[in-house]
């Protein structure tokens, strides 16, 4: 299991309270959205946060998957048929 505790932190002073990794504040869903972009993590690591591993941003996906998993969900209404 991962020890989210090792990389990310939410701190309700930094980054209005957003989840961010540990002493940055390069909050967790700027890196999904690079993913989600097409961004692999090489490429968000070597050029926009060098200062990230690749163990950082596995962790951000477990940790959205976690959120997803027992979290609260964001309602949108379905597509008409």
């Amino acid at each position: 299991m991962t020890n989210y505790s090792d990389y990310i932190t939410v701190d309700p002073h930094i980054c209005h309270g957003q989840p961010c990794f540990k002493n940055t504040r390069i909050m967790v869903y700027l890196i999904l959205e690079m993913l989600e972009a097409g961004e692999t993590p090489t490429e968000i690591i070597q050029n926009a946060y060098p200062q990230l591993t690749k163990e950082h941003i596995q962790t951000a996906l477990h940790y959205a998957a976690e959120v997803i998993k027992t979290g609260e969900y964001i309602p949108f209404a379905a597509e008409a048929r």
